[in-house]
Protein backbone atom coordinates (compact mmCIF):
# COMPACT_ATOMS: atom_id res chain seq x y z
CA UNK A 1 0.00 0.00 0.00
CA UNK A 2 3.14 2.23 0.51
CA UNK A 3 3.98 1.88 -3.37
CA UNK A 4 0.14 3.28 -4.11
CA UNK A 5 -0.04 6.40 -1.24
CA UNK A 6 3.34 7.30 -2.73
CA UNK A 7 2.26 7.45 -6.39
CA UNK A 8 -1.37 9.09 -5.62
CA UNK A 9 0.69 11.75 -3.75
CA UNK A 10 3.35 11.69 -7.04
CA UNK A 11 0.43 12.16 -9.05
CA UNK A 12 -1.10 14.91 -7.17
CA UNK A 13 2.06 16.75 -7.49
CA UNK A 14 2.05 16.37 -11.12
CA UNK A 15 -1.57 17.19 -11.60
CA UNK A 16 -0.93 20.55 -9.70
CA UNK A 17 2.20 21.53 -12.10
CA UNK A 18 -0.08 20.62 -15.02
CA UNK A 19 -2.91 23.04 -13.71
CA UNK A 20 -0.50 25.53 -13.41
CA UNK A 21 0.22 25.22 -17.43
CA UNK A 22 -3.44 25.00 -17.62
CA UNK A 23 -4.01 28.21 -15.65
CA UNK A 24 -1.20 30.10 -18.19
CA UNK A 25 -2.95 29.25 -21.16
CA UNK A 26 -6.22 30.50 -19.77
CA UNK A 27 -4.57 33.68 -18.23
CA UNK A 28 -3.16 34.11 -21.72
CA UNK A 29 0.17 33.77 -20.13
CA UNK A 30 1.31 30.92 -22.72
CA UNK A 31 0.48 30.91 -26.09
CA UNK A 32 1.37 28.71 -28.94
CA UNK A 33 4.56 31.00 -29.62
CA UNK A 34 5.87 30.25 -26.08
CA UNK A 35 4.75 26.19 -26.07
CA UNK A 36 7.00 26.19 -28.99
CA UNK A 37 9.95 27.50 -27.46
CA UNK A 38 9.31 25.07 -24.30
CA UNK A 39 8.86 22.29 -26.17
CA UNK A 40 12.36 23.31 -28.16
CA UNK A 41 14.37 23.91 -24.90
CA UNK A 42 12.64 20.90 -23.00
CA UNK A 43 14.09 18.13 -25.98
CA UNK A 44 17.32 20.07 -27.35
CA UNK A 45 18.84 21.32 -24.00
CA UNK A 46 16.95 19.89 -20.66
CA UNK A 47 16.39 16.45 -21.59
CA UNK A 48 19.87 15.90 -22.73
CA UNK A 49 21.30 17.61 -19.93
CA UNK A 50 18.90 15.18 -18.20
CA UNK A 51 20.36 11.77 -19.98
CA UNK A 52 23.58 13.10 -19.03
CA UNK A 53 23.48 13.32 -15.12
CA UNK A 54 21.47 10.54 -15.43
CA UNK A 55 23.83 8.55 -16.69
CA UNK A 56 26.69 9.50 -15.80
CA UNK A 57 25.73 9.58 -12.07
CA UNK A 58 24.10 5.88 -12.32
CA UNK A 59 25.69 3.49 -14.45
CA UNK A 60 29.22 2.52 -14.48
CA UNK A 61 30.93 0.45 -17.84
CA UNK A 62 30.15 -2.95 -15.46
CA UNK A 63 26.02 -2.33 -15.68
CA UNK A 64 26.36 -1.31 -19.79
CA UNK A 65 26.66 -4.69 -20.77
CA UNK A 66 22.82 -5.44 -19.59
CA UNK A 67 22.15 -2.72 -21.30
CA UNK A 68 21.63 -3.99 -25.33
CA UNK A 69 19.44 -6.54 -23.81
CA UNK A 70 16.99 -3.80 -21.85
CA UNK A 71 16.72 -2.07 -25.43
CA UNK A 72 16.09 -5.31 -26.78
CA UNK A 73 13.10 -5.38 -24.61
CA UNK A 74 11.63 -2.12 -24.78
CA UNK A 75 11.34 -3.20 -28.45
CA UNK A 76 10.10 -6.20 -28.09
CA UNK A 77 7.32 -4.85 -25.56
CA UNK A 78 5.96 -2.02 -27.87
CA UNK A 79 6.11 -4.57 -31.71
CA UNK A 80 3.85 -6.26 -29.75
CA UNK A 81 1.35 -3.83 -28.79
CA UNK A 82 1.45 -2.01 -31.93
CA UNK A 83 0.44 -5.44 -33.06
CA UNK A 84 -2.46 -5.95 -31.22
CA UNK A 85 -3.67 -2.25 -30.95
CA UNK A 86 -3.72 -3.12 -35.26
CA UNK A 87 -6.00 -5.76 -34.46
CA UNK A 88 -8.25 -4.20 -32.11
CA UNK A 89 -8.45 -1.17 -35.02
CA UNK A 90 -9.08 -3.69 -37.78
CA UNK A 91 -11.91 -4.93 -35.76
CA UNK A 92 -13.39 -1.91 -34.93
CA UNK A 93 -13.76 -0.30 -38.25
CA UNK A 94 -12.61 3.18 -37.96
CA UNK A 95 -12.42 5.26 -40.98
CA UNK A 96 -8.93 5.69 -43.13
CA UNK A 97 -8.42 9.30 -41.55
CA UNK A 98 -8.27 7.38 -38.05
CA UNK A 99 -7.13 3.87 -38.20
CA UNK A 100 -3.28 4.63 -38.18
CA UNK A 101 -3.97 7.04 -35.58
CA UNK A 102 -5.34 5.10 -33.32
CA UNK A 103 -3.03 2.53 -33.73
CA UNK A 104 -0.30 5.01 -32.84
CA UNK A 105 -1.62 6.39 -30.17
CA UNK A 106 -2.38 2.82 -28.45
CA UNK A 107 1.14 1.58 -29.04
CA UNK A 108 3.25 4.58 -28.02
CA UNK A 109 3.45 6.21 -25.24
CA UNK A 110 4.98 9.46 -23.72
CA UNK A 111 7.93 8.55 -22.37
CA UNK A 112 9.49 12.12 -22.19
CA UNK A 113 7.19 15.01 -20.97
CA UNK A 114 5.10 12.86 -18.72
CA UNK A 115 7.66 9.48 -18.45
CA UNK A 116 10.35 11.53 -16.87
CA UNK A 117 8.70 13.59 -14.29
CA UNK A 118 6.64 10.42 -13.24
CA UNK A 119 9.23 8.34 -12.81
CA UNK A 120 11.03 10.55 -10.76
CA UNK A 121 8.69 11.32 -8.34
CA UNK A 122 8.07 7.55 -8.38
CA UNK A 123 11.24 6.08 -8.16
CA UNK A 124 14.04 9.04 -8.18
CA UNK A 125 16.89 9.89 -9.99
CA UNK A 126 18.14 6.23 -10.13
CA UNK A 127 15.63 5.29 -12.54
CA UNK A 128 17.07 7.49 -15.92
CA UNK A 129 19.05 5.16 -17.18
CA UNK A 130 16.23 3.18 -17.43
CA UNK A 131 14.08 5.43 -18.66
CA UNK A 132 16.69 6.50 -21.46
CA UNK A 133 16.95 3.06 -22.39
CA UNK A 134 13.31 2.12 -22.54
CA UNK A 135 13.29 5.91 -24.91
CA UNK A 136 16.19 4.33 -27.26
CA UNK A 137 13.86 1.49 -28.01
CA UNK A 138 10.73 3.49 -27.91
CA UNK A 139 11.78 5.96 -30.34
CA UNK A 140 13.67 3.95 -32.44
CA UNK A 141 10.03 2.45 -33.78
CA UNK A 142 7.97 5.91 -33.09
CA UNK A 143 10.59 7.65 -35.59
CA UNK A 144 9.67 4.72 -38.35
CA UNK A 145 6.10 2.63 -37.84
CA UNK A 146 4.74 5.40 -35.54
CA UNK A 147 5.26 7.93 -38.41
CA UNK A 148 4.20 5.74 -41.18
CA UNK A 149 0.93 4.62 -39.36
CA UNK A 150 -0.25 8.30 -38.95
CA UNK A 151 0.96 9.49 -42.73
CA UNK A 152 -0.96 7.15 -44.01
CA UNK A 153 -3.73 8.09 -41.97
CA UNK A 154 -3.43 11.50 -43.89
CA UNK A 155 -4.14 13.08 -47.59
CA UNK A 156 -1.38 14.69 -47.24
CA UNK A 157 2.49 13.05 -48.11
CA UNK A 158 4.82 12.50 -46.19
CA UNK A 159 8.49 13.37 -46.50
CA UNK A 160 10.12 10.32 -48.34
CA UNK A 161 14.37 9.51 -47.28
CA UNK A 162 14.37 5.61 -46.79
CA UNK A 163 16.94 4.68 -44.27
CA UNK A 164 19.06 7.39 -44.64
CA UNK A 165 16.90 9.58 -43.33
CA UNK A 166 15.21 7.26 -40.63
CA UNK A 167 18.57 6.70 -38.99
CA UNK A 168 18.76 10.76 -39.24
CA UNK A 169 16.07 11.41 -37.39
CA UNK A 170 16.68 8.51 -35.12
CA UNK A 171 20.72 9.17 -34.16
CA UNK A 172 20.76 13.20 -34.55
CA UNK A 173 18.00 13.34 -32.14
CA UNK A 174 19.65 15.62 -28.85
CA UNK A 175 18.29 13.00 -26.51
CA UNK A 176 19.89 10.18 -28.20
CA UNK A 177 23.25 12.12 -28.60
CA UNK A 178 23.57 12.37 -25.26
CA UNK A 179 23.01 9.20 -24.37
CA UNK A 180 25.56 7.94 -26.68
CA UNK A 181 28.16 10.46 -25.44
CA UNK A 182 27.57 9.45 -22.00
CA UNK A 183 27.57 5.81 -22.75
CA UNK A 184 31.27 6.92 -24.43
CA UNK A 185 32.34 8.40 -21.56
CA UNK A 186 31.49 5.76 -19.39
CA UNK A 187 32.88 2.95 -22.19
CA UNK A 188 36.32 4.62 -21.68
CA UNK A 189 36.03 5.38 -17.74
CA UNK A 190 36.20 9.33 -18.13
CA UNK A 191 34.13 12.29 -16.41
CA UNK A 192 33.32 15.11 -17.16
CA UNK A 193 34.27 17.87 -15.33
CA UNK A 194 32.77 19.01 -12.00
CA UNK A 195 31.42 22.61 -13.56
CA UNK A 196 29.86 21.24 -16.74
CA UNK A 197 28.09 18.66 -14.10
CA UNK A 198 27.26 21.32 -12.08
CA UNK A 199 25.48 22.95 -15.17
CA UNK A 200 24.14 20.44 -16.37
CA UNK A 201 22.20 19.36 -12.74
CA UNK A 202 20.90 22.97 -12.78
CA UNK A 203 19.87 22.58 -16.32
CA UNK A 204 18.31 18.94 -15.36
CA UNK A 205 16.16 20.07 -12.95
CA UNK A 206 13.89 22.05 -15.06
CA UNK A 207 13.00 19.06 -17.06
CA UNK A 208 9.97 17.98 -15.11
CA UNK A 209 7.85 21.18 -13.87
CA UNK A 210 8.43 22.21 -17.73
CA UNK A 211 7.19 19.28 -19.49
CA UNK A 212 4.13 19.20 -17.03
CA UNK A 213 3.51 22.67 -17.46
CA UNK A 214 3.39 22.07 -21.21
CA UNK A 215 0.91 19.01 -20.81
CA UNK A 216 -1.24 21.42 -19.38
CA UNK A 217 -1.24 23.64 -21.64
CA UNK A 218 -2.41 20.90 -24.40
CA UNK A 219 -5.45 20.41 -22.05
CA UNK A 220 -6.27 23.65 -21.90
CA UNK A 221 -5.77 24.19 -25.90
CA UNK A 222 -8.49 21.52 -26.88
CA UNK A 223 -10.50 22.40 -23.90
CA UNK A 224 -12.17 20.47 -21.13
CA UNK A 225 -15.38 20.93 -22.05
CA UNK A 226 -14.41 19.49 -25.51
CA UNK A 227 -13.54 15.99 -24.29
CA UNK A 228 -15.27 13.98 -25.47
CA UNK A 229 -15.29 9.87 -26.05
CA UNK A 230 -14.87 9.53 -29.19
CA UNK A 231 -15.61 6.25 -31.16
CA UNK A 232 -12.63 4.25 -30.28
CA UNK A 233 -11.22 6.55 -27.60
CA UNK A 234 -12.26 4.26 -24.72
CA UNK A 235 -10.70 0.75 -26.12
CA UNK A 236 -7.32 2.95 -26.88
CA UNK A 237 -7.38 4.18 -23.25
CA UNK A 238 -8.16 0.39 -22.10
CA UNK A 239 -5.14 -0.11 -24.52
CA UNK A 240 -2.71 2.32 -23.59
CA UNK A 241 -3.26 2.69 -19.94
CA UNK A 242 -3.94 -1.02 -19.06
CA UNK A 243 -2.64 -3.94 -21.67
CA UNK A 244 0.55 -1.99 -22.33
CA UNK A 245 1.49 -2.52 -19.51
CA UNK A 246 0.74 -6.11 -18.77
CA UNK A 247 2.31 -6.56 -22.14
CA UNK A 248 5.70 -4.72 -20.82
CA UNK A 249 5.86 -6.44 -17.47
CA UNK A 250 4.99 -10.18 -19.56
CA UNK A 251 7.62 -9.03 -21.76
CA UNK A 252 10.28 -8.02 -18.70
CA UNK A 253 9.71 -10.75 -16.77
CA UNK A 254 9.91 -13.63 -19.96
CA UNK A 255 13.10 -11.53 -20.66
CA UNK A 256 14.70 -11.72 -17.00
CA UNK A 257 14.63 -7.88 -15.73
CA UNK A 258 13.67 -7.61 -12.24
CA UNK A 259 13.89 -5.02 -9.40
CA UNK A 260 13.64 -1.30 -10.03
CA UNK A 261 14.51 -1.76 -14.63
CA UNK A 262 11.39 -3.81 -14.82
CA UNK A 263 9.22 -1.17 -12.57
CA UNK A 264 10.38 1.91 -14.82
CA UNK A 265 9.76 -0.20 -17.84
CA UNK A 266 6.38 -1.02 -17.27
CA UNK A 267 5.51 2.25 -15.99
CA UNK A 268 6.74 3.63 -19.28
CA UNK A 269 4.36 1.74 -20.99
CA UNK A 270 1.57 2.65 -18.79
CA UNK A 271 2.14 6.16 -19.88
CA UNK A 272 -0.21 8.71 -21.66
CA UNK A 273 -0.14 9.15 -25.72
CA UNK A 274 2.74 10.83 -26.99
CA UNK A 275 2.61 13.88 -28.02
CA UNK A 276 4.18 13.64 -31.58
CA UNK A 277 0.82 11.54 -32.54
CA UNK A 278 -0.97 15.10 -32.42
CA UNK A 279 1.96 17.41 -34.44
CA UNK A 280 1.84 14.40 -36.95
CA UNK A 281 -1.70 14.05 -37.38
CA UNK A 282 -2.11 17.99 -38.07
CA UNK A 283 0.88 18.11 -40.38
CA UNK A 284 0.06 14.84 -42.69
CA UNK A 285 -4.04 15.97 -42.68
CA UNK A 286 -5.28 13.01 -40.43
CA UNK A 287 -7.60 13.23 -37.88
CA UNK A 288 -5.96 15.80 -35.38
CA UNK A 289 -9.03 16.33 -33.33
CA UNK A 290 -9.36 12.66 -32.51
CA UNK A 291 -5.37 12.76 -31.90
CA UNK A 292 -5.28 15.68 -29.51
CA UNK A 293 -8.71 14.30 -27.91
CA UNK A 294 -7.38 10.90 -27.04
CA UNK A 295 -3.82 12.13 -25.72
CA UNK A 296 -5.51 14.61 -23.71
CA UNK A 297 -7.99 11.96 -22.14
CA UNK A 298 -5.22 9.64 -21.60
CA UNK A 299 -3.35 12.41 -19.58
CA UNK A 300 -6.16 12.54 -17.14
CA UNK A 301 -6.92 8.83 -16.97
CA UNK A 302 -3.27 8.09 -16.37
CA UNK A 303 -3.70 9.54 -13.11
CA UNK A 304 -5.78 7.02 -11.97
CA UNK A 305 -4.23 3.95 -13.59
CA UNK A 306 -0.88 5.35 -12.58
CA UNK A 307 -1.36 4.54 -8.15
CA UNK A 308 -3.60 1.32 -9.20
CA UNK A 309 -0.39 0.16 -11.28
CA UNK A 310 2.10 1.04 -8.41
CA UNK A 311 -0.06 -0.91 -6.15
CA UNK A 312 0.01 -4.08 -8.37
CA UNK A 313 3.77 -3.71 -8.97
CA UNK A 314 4.00 -3.57 -5.43
CA UNK A 315 6.55 -0.63 -5.18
Amino acid sequence: MAGFFNALSACLVLLMLMAVGYFMGARGWMTAREKGFVSKYIINIAVPCNCIVGLLDNLDRSSLMQAGGMVATAILSVVITVLASAGVAMLLRLPHGRWGVFVAMAGFSNTLFIGIPVCTQLFGETSMPYIMLYYIGHTALMQSVGVMLVERAGAKPGQKGGIVQFLRDVFLKPPILSVIFSVLMLTLGWKLPNTLMRFANYISGSVSPLALIYCGFIVYEVGLKNLRFLRGLPIMLVMRLAIAPIISLSCCSLLGMEGLALQVFVVESALPVVSQVTVMAGAFGADEEYAATGACLSILGSFITIPVLMLVLGG
